[in-house]
């Protein structure tokens, strides 16, 4: 910015982190407000992001290696910290004279030249126990070795880790800075390799993908007017979502500001896919925001169904708003939830050909963009919301006309709020019956992507 001195992604990050307490407030958010005031915004955000993803295995480092509990060092001088070990142990390529040298240049300017030694002596001790910051994982020693991708890993010269033999759930927790509990419950679920790759895939820095708008230009016109612009992509097997292959500011992409095109991961597109929406049907977004698959359902409909959107958050359906007007959708009327819900019974029930229900969920499939959510869930906590999910499916029930559809979906992947879930419902509901459902483990491999699961209940005529 004209006569403002730019700062290092790394003084951004440590703002952010000193003030993101992951329980109670989001790290999105308050990186956006401070991005301009850095030209690394790209290595900004996977500072912080990685930083809250790799927490409690980063504390860990600090509390084995430097022989400080976390709880014992300063609020202010932690988050630089833990950046500094974040990079040592997560960015290879980056030389560790200049990740500590940076730490110690951010502590002076924050606490002083003290502190500063302190800071440095912390790292310099972390350096001196890695033996190395990328090997094999095939070559490693398990216990001694954190995890940075499904093939590589960074080592130290001491036992940290508890023992996988002993113990796998409690290993991949720390491992990965996932919660016990839910590697456990993932391991009973799965298997303890599938478990494996989904903390690869919880703890990913996950790709872009764009959903072409079909109403507005071709897959292959956005491919080309992309290429020409020198973005770096891939397509789907299904030929159906670009894969942003180098980092970039979306909103700067070509095609966005005219409405070519949507983010959505690959997972997030399959409901809306498996439902198959027809011209001409009416209905129901029943959780709408932002809007994501409420424009899918007008583009694959080619803006000819009748489609009303709604959410119980009215702040975000003005999201909605912006939008269906960016893409140049037509077909979408907007209705407030308590307008809706203060509509005669005999206006809305049995009226609607689908209702689409995108469920609020525990986000276990998408650990990798909603970084908090591990720091928030909880098995009480998933109690709570498999009651609100049953409720609105128990709404959607009256809603739907026979010979309808319901298309239930989470970006879940507990049986709990899934396929339990839905087998309850069918069994309190004999005129449903499931016509499809599909359960995607998120994955790190290849074309990565995000989990999450997709059901098509059908009302039965009478």
């Amino acid at each position: 910015m004209a006569g403002q001195k730019l700062k290092s992604a790394r003084a951004i990050a440590v703002q952010v982190l000193n003030r993101c307490v992951p329980k109670r407030n989001y790290a999105g958010p308050m990186l956006d407000r401070l991005l301009h005031k850095t030209d690394q915004r790209q290595r900004a955000t996977d500072l912080v992001f990685g930083t809250l993803r790799n927490r409690l295995a980063i504390d860990m480092v600090i509390a084995n290696f430097s022989g400080r509990p976390v709880q014992r060092i300063q609020p202010e001088l932690l988050n630089i910290i833990r950046i500094g070990t974040y990079e040592l142990v997560h960015s290879p390529a980056t030389g560790q004279y200049a990740i500590v040298n940076e730490a110690v240049g951010n502590t002076k300017t924050i606490a002083g030249e003290k502190q500063a030694g302190f800071v440095n002596a912390v790292l310099r001790q972390i350096i001196r126990h890695i033996s190395n910051r990328q090997i094999p994982l095939d070559q490693a020693h398990i216990s001694r070795t954190l995890p940075q991708t499904p093939s590589t890993g960074c080592e130290f010269d001491t036992d940290f880790l508890p023992d996988n033999e002993v113990s796998v759930g409690g290993y991949l927790s720390m491992a990965f800075s996932l919660p016990e509990w839910l590697v456990a419950d993932w391991i009973g679920e799965f298997s303890e390799e599938s478990t494996r790759q989904i903390c690869f895939a919880s703890n990913r820095r996950p790709s872009i993908y764009i959903r072409p708008n079909l109403l507005r230009t071709t897959m292959d016109a956005l491919v080309e007017r992309l290429r020409e612009a020198g973005i770096d992509l891939e397509t789907d097997a299904d030929n159906s979502m670009i894969r942003i292959k180098s980092p970039q500011a979306v909103p700067q992409l070509g095609g966005f500001k005219e409405g070519q095109f949507t983010v959505q991961d690959i997972t997030a597109s399959q409901p809306v896919r498996l439902l198959n929406p027809q011209p001409g049907w009416t209905i129901l977004d029943l959780c709408a925001a932002p809007g994501t698959k409420t424009t899918q359902l007008a583009e694959l409909t080619d803006d000819a169904a009748k489609i009303i959107a709604t959410d119980i958050d009215a702040r975000r359906l003005e999201m909605v708003k912006e939008n269906i007007a960016r893409l140049g959708v037509n077909s979408v009327d907007i209705i407030p939830y308590d307008e809706l819900l203060g509509m005669a019974n005999v206006q809305i029930e049995n009226s609607f050909d689908c209702v689409l229900l995108d469920v609020p969920c525990s986000n276990t499939g998408v650990l990798a963009r909603r970084i908090e959510a591990r720091y928030r869930i909880s098995p009480t906590k998933m109690q709570g919301l498999t009651r609100i999910q049953a409720g609105l499916l128990d709404r959607a029930a009256g809603i739907v006309k026979p010979n309808g559809k319901i298309c239930y979906s989470t970006c879940s992947i507990q049986d709990i709020e899934n396929e339990r879930l839905v087998e309850d419902f069918l069994k309190k509901n004999k005129n449903f019956t499931l016509e499809s459902e599909r359960l995607t483990l998120p994955s790190a491999e290849g074309l990565d992507h995000d989990g999450g699961y997709a059901a098509i209940l059908t009302k039965i005529k009478a």
